[in-house]
């Protein structure tokens, strides 16, 4: 029921929409959409009267082979009404969009086969050499593009952070506040109208979205080589105007397009082609690439190499191998030498207010970690405090993030205010609530200057008289990255009041769920990483009379307790942080909190993207099924009516299917005389039969050709898939009523080896078969002879909840079976 709730609210029209938020109704209700391949066929009626008719009693129907008129249909099996109408539209980014899924079958046809038969050591030798040859480009090019943005962040937002400060110290409070607050609704209002006017999908963090790609879900425009634009300078500017998010997340997203970029050969939209890749263009080889582009991507952002590989094997990839580890690791390996050829050449100072940089961003490795029992009992408050926590934040920004849709729904103006308010409460708390703070006295033994000259340093003087500091200054008037490093700093017990530290957590907590959902892209790790520091912080200086860590070794702690609480990762995030701040004898510690944050956390909700993925409406496949699938079989769900295709179908028959239908993949049934009975011969996707269609090899008469007359007209890559370009559709295609009574062989282009399952198969086996394989269309054939040698087609949306428990409402879908 909360799924369906979820497409109650994700999608509002106008204000009824929020009553349905606060008062869900008591009926399931599920919206349709019929621009996909989910088996929701929609027959066109009388055109006059401009009526639709939905055929909901047969799940296996062939189109009449031998008359003309097409609307006559064979209904040899009669069955109750199955018609999937689960929601086939979800929001990517900031846009609602049409989604499909993905094939990572092997189409193993005449031409496939022909194809691998005919190439030489050579060509194979190549294929391996390329794919090297991108993982590499994949790595130089994610990491510059990691590099430009930290530059220009660093540099933005180090000039307004000068500017403001020096008009502070001159005594001129409301021009630095006018002023600090201007530049971030500036920078805040040009993120947010690319992301609204020319790539909604680039905004959020864009890491659901990769995900689910990897798991086979594909939305329009969400690795396209706008979204990669906006994802660069969207980012920078909206980490610049000062908002609570971070660019990690979007460098993941980043560098997963880059990746799609290259693995497709570039784009036609863009006339960016390039014709020897060719070969990558299958989405297998396009989920390998894009796998390393989010590795890559993580070990950009943190300049955690080992970290990127293990977070795309943990939580962005759905499937993996040890070549893919291979690559991955080369990848990140690739991003670490250049980030810091990158670090060396601005240690010249050529890079303008590019900080101290380095691949270790916080350096604790001078602080010794010694540890006895009663600091493993604060650890372990640390551990249930950020399981409690991180369960909190994901339940509000849930909600949050319904709201928001709402707004955002109603045009891009809305999504461009909504972001310029939550820049101007931002700036107001980032000004006003130093304020609330006393000076302190510089301390003599200041590990740096004080008060701090600069952009940077943990000793802001702000409205302080000189020999004194502003604590929350330090915090709020600096980047995010830098007021980490001030809380992560070791030897500094007595810097932080702990009222300050109480304000800054509860300022951070609450901006970091309002800021995420905003139309530009934003990650979650450094908010997540800044609050859990100051409440990590918070208890060490606590307990600072019984424990022997220091200060900034609870601020680790507790950072690495509100990720393992919001995000539920332990493996990576644990290597993330090690080689963030190259302490390694922490390990042992920030294993233990990561393992009593998550459980805890586990306990109220799901990790904050897989509530995302959710919440978004992405029909995400998780490697386990659910309980009550135990007590289905694959022939309960099945979604009909199922249009089938003879081997020798007439052309009209199928241009009529194609038009009336959303159907992705058809089956083919082979009947006398190609056949002594009727059996299945394969499956046939739909851009396949387009691109037969657009050769026109039609034949008067009923006859099967031979293969090697197909491979005269077409070559393999002719049927490879359309990249960032447009794909040839049926509108493209025109024909005659000579050419409609026509007949075409599809035999060559049939996939005659698909995954089949029996009609009695556990859907729970059937779902785990479908995922672990990477399939979109899984056939399902029936158990005993005399039948249709095919009962229907089992798609992704055929195993989601709204879909199964819309046929079989009294299944309790929260029932431990």
């Amino acid at each position: 029921m909360a799924s369906l709730l979820a497409s109650l609210t994700f999608f509002p029209s106008n204000l009824y929409s929020l009553l349905f938020f606060f008062f869900p109704p008591q009926f399931p209700w599920n919206k349709r959409n019929e621009t996909m391949e989910h088996h929701n066929l929609q027959w066109e009626g009388d055109k006059e009267n401009n009526q639709n008719a939905d055929i909901e009693t047969t799940s296996f129907i062939g189109l009449e082979r031998n008359g003309s008129d097409l609307s006559e249909l064979r209904q040899p099996l009669m069955r109750r009404r199955t018609m999937n109408t689960t929601s086939q539209i979800a929001i990517v980014g900031a846009n609602v969009c049409p989604v499909e899924s993905l094939d990572y079958e092997i189409v193993e046809n005449d031409l496939f086969k022909q194809d691998w038969r005919s190439r030489r050591k050579s060509q194979i030798f190549q294929y391996i050499l390329m794919k090297w040859t991108l993982v590499l480009l994949i790595g130089l090019i994610t990491g510059f593009v990691g590099f430009f943005n930290n530059l220009a962040v660093e540099n933005i937002a180090g000039f307004k952070l000068l500017l403001t400060s020096n008009l502070v110290l001159h005594n001129r409070y409301i021009l630095a506040f006018f002023t600090f607050a201007g530049i971030n609704v500036i920078l805040a209002g040009l993120a947010a109208a690319l992301c609204a006017y020319i790539a909604p999908a680039a905004a959020g963090s864009g890491i659901p979205e990769v995900k689910a790609y990897l798991n086979g879900v594909d939305a329009y425009s969400i690795l396209a080589p706008s979204t990669l634009f906006v994802k660069i300078f969207g980012s920078i500017l909206g980490v610049s105007a000062g908002f609570m998010l971070g660019k990690e997340g979007p460098m993941v997203h980043t560098g997963a397009c880059i990746a799609n970029l290259l693995g497709q050969g570039g784009s036609r939209k863009y006339h960016l082609t390039w014709n020897w890749l060719r070969y990558f263009k299958n989405d297998r080889d396009r989920r390998d690439l894009i796998t390393c582009g989010s590795a890559a991507g993580v070990a950009a952002a943190f300049r955690a190499p080992v970290g990127g590989v293990l977070f795309a094997l943990e939580e962005a990839a759905s499937w993996w191998r040890s070549a893919l580890l291979w690559r991955t690791f080369f990848t990140t390996a690739v991003v670490a030498v250049v980030l810091r050829g990158c670090i060396e050449f601005c240690r010249s100072g050529k890079c303008g207010l590019f900080g101290k940089g380095g691949l270790i961003m916080f350096d604790l490795s001078a602080t010794t970690a010694s540890y006895s029992t009663p600091d493993l009992i604060a650890i372990i408050v640390l551990g249930v405090i950020g399981g409690v926590f991180g369960g909190l934040f994901n339940y509000l920004l849930d909600k949050v993030l319904r709201v928001y849709a709402i707004i955002n729904e109603r045009g891009a103006p809305f999504k461009i205010i909504l972001t310029i308010s939550i820049s101007l409460i931002t700036s107001c708390c980032s000004f006003g609530l130093p304020w609330l703070a006393s000076c302190k006295a510089c301390p003599s033994d200041a590990p740096e200057q004080c008060p701090t000259v600069g952009r940077s340093g943990n000793f802001k003087r702000f409205q302080c008289s000189e020999g004194y500091y502003n604590d929350l200054a330090s915090l709020f008037f600096n980047t995010n990255e830098d007021a980490i490093r001030n809380l992560f700093s070791s030897g500094t017990e007595n810097e932080f009041h702990l009222s300050s530290l109480f304000v800054f957590f509860t300022a951070i907590y609450c901006l970091g769920i309002l800021t995420y959902g905003v139309a530009v892209p934003s990650g979650l790790f450094i908010p997540v990483i800044l609050a859990g520091a100051t409440y990590g912080r918070i208890v060490g200086t606590i307990l600072g009379a019984i424990t022997d860590l220091d200060p900034g070794l609870f601020a680790l702690l507790g950072a690495a307790s509100f990720l393992g609480g919001t995000m539920r990762m332990t493996v990576s995030v644990c290597v993330i942080l090690l080689e963030l701040t190259n302490d390694l004898l922490m390990l042992p510690l920030v294993m233990l909190v990561l393992l009593i944050s998550k459980t805890i956390a586990d306990s109220f909700n799901k990790g904050v993207y897989d509530q995302i993925v959710i919440m978004k409406g992405l029909p995400y496949m998780e490697a386990h099924a659910e309980a009550y699938m135990r007590h289905l079989v694959a022939g309960d769900v099945v979604s009909g009516p199922l249009i089938s295709f003879s081997g020798v179908e007439r052309v009209g028959n199928i241009v009529h299917a194609l038009r009336l239908t959303g159907h992705n993949g058809f089956p083919v049934v082979d009947e006398p005389p190609f056949s002594e009975a009727p059996e299945l011969v394969g499956l046939v996707l739909k851009s396949h039969l387009l691109v037969l269609l657009s050769g026109k090899r039609f034949s008067r008469e009923r006859v099967r050709r031979r293969t090697e007359s197909m491979l005269e007209r077409f070559r393999p890559h002719d049927f490879a898939k359309a990249g960032s370009g447009k794909g040839l559709k049926l509108e493209d295609l025109e024909f005659t009523e000579e050419e409609l009574e026509m007949f075409v062989d599809i035999h060559s282009i049939v996939n005659a080896s698909p995954y089949t399952v029996v009609e009695t198969m556990s859907l729970a086996k059937a779902q785990v078969l479908f995922r672990a394989l990477g399939l979109r269309h899984l056939c399902v054939v029936p158990k005993t002879p005399g039948r249709p040698p095919i009962v229907g087609i089992l798609t992704r949306h055929d195993f989601m909840p709204e879909h199964i428990l819309g046929l079989f409402p009294h299944l309790n879908p929260h029932k431990k079976w």
